[in-house]
């Protein structure tokens, strides 16, 4: 068994769902469920044994002591985390005690378990925790990608206690030598995406003909990795890398927001014409948002070289594949914004909800 944290978030249970769509391997799954977990994505694993679902809380030791106990993991991935920009400069306390008093309590409850397995047991054992390329800060034009020696240069609250978790996690392997890994991903994008990140912000204010409110001039550069293609990486890292190590994932696919808009409106002019005009009519330039980085890029070679993956999907294709879903399950998208889905929830995990 894996113990997978936040696994009813965006990324998370896409990595659930992925993981026992290509193996018979359980999953314990501890989430929160705060505003961004919806376990409504996991309808069609509704009565499978594979999926062992807790809700509960990262800080809470005694939980994790009881669930490493009773269930024995192999592995623990650990997605959990608070990580909108925007939420953490207007509320950077809950960012601090979920990415760094939260990663501290596991890896105390990690290293505890890890402490008293086998030999054999403890060899095997991986602690992956799940990162961002924000921690190394703000390219300029023409600089040279991130790669996993870049100083680190955080300038948000989320990106500064994302950075503050990376340290923690790197420490418990130098000191204690507990086999972490550790991987620093770029924007993910796909389905399942909670609307208050770009993308599917876009796309559901454009279908419902709001305005799509574009930061600054709109030229902040991001590099798009398509989230199965994350998922993808994070098993072959799971399988294959070092412990101590670090790992770039990035999709090699710059884009400025503005771009990301205009792509995203052409496809829906295709997909879901308006009769009213075309989407872009609905682009609206606001104020910037405070230390907004310029741009992010990840050099995803040292990944490649080491672990053969590249990226199965180009930008065109993720975001037609992207843009797609959300057409297809506009149901999906309602009861989030509504709430609806924490009825859902109710219904089906009673208590858990």
């Amino acid at each position: 068994m894996i113990l997978v944290t936040g696994g009813a978030g965006f990324i998370g249970s896409n990595f659930v769902l992925d993981w026992l769509a290509q193996s018979d391997e359980p999953v314990l799954n501890l989430d929160a469920l705060t505003y961004a977990g919806n376990m409504e994505n996991f309808a069609a694993l509704d009565g499978d044994p594979r999926h062992v679902f807790v809700h509960g809380d990262i800080c809470d030791r005694a939980l994790l002591d009881r669930l490493l106990a009773e269930h024995r993991p192999r592995a623990v991935l650990h997605f959990a985390a608070e990580s909108h920009v925007d939420r953490s400069i207007h509320g950077p306390a809950a960012f601090v005690r979920t990415n760094v008093e939260g990663t501290f309590t596991l890896l105390e409850a990690a290293r505890a378990h890890w402490s008293r397995l086998s030999d054999a047991e403890r060899a095997a054992f991986r602690f992956h925790h799940v990162s961002t390329d924000e921690v190394y800060g703000s390219l300029e034009p023409g600089e040279p990608a991130f790669t996993e020696t870049h100083l680190y240069q955080p300038n948000s609250p989320y990106s500064a206690s994302k950075a503050a978790s990376d340290h923690l996690v790197r420490a418990w392997f130098h000191t204690y030598g507990l086999p972490v890994l550790t991987t620093n991903c770029s924007n993910n994008y796909g389905p399942f995406h909670f609307p208050e990140k770009l993308i599917p912000l876009m796309i559901v204010s454009a279908l419902a003909g709001k305005p799509l409110p574009i930061y600054g001039d709109g030229l902040n550069v991001r590099d798009w990795l398509y989230v199965k293609d994350h998922c993808s990486a994070i098993r072959a890292v799971l399988a294959g890398g070092r412990p101590g190590e670090v790992y770039n994932i990035g999709g090699w696919n710059e884009r400025t927001n503005r771009q990301i808009v205009d792509a995203i409106c052409a496809l829906l002019d295709e997909l879901r014409p308006d009769p009213a005009g075309a989407h872009r009519r609905l682009i609206k330039f606001v104020t910037d948002r405070p230390g907004h980085d310029r741009r992010y890029a990840i050099d995803a070679r040292k990944i490649e070289r080491e672990l053969g993956w590249r990226p199965a999907e180009s930008f065109e294709t993720g975001i037609r594949k992207t843009v797609q879903w959300y057409l297809d399950h506009q149901g999906w998208v309602e009861r989030v914004q509504s709430g609806a889905y924490r009825d859902w929830l109710a219904q089906h995990y009673g208590a858990a909800a």
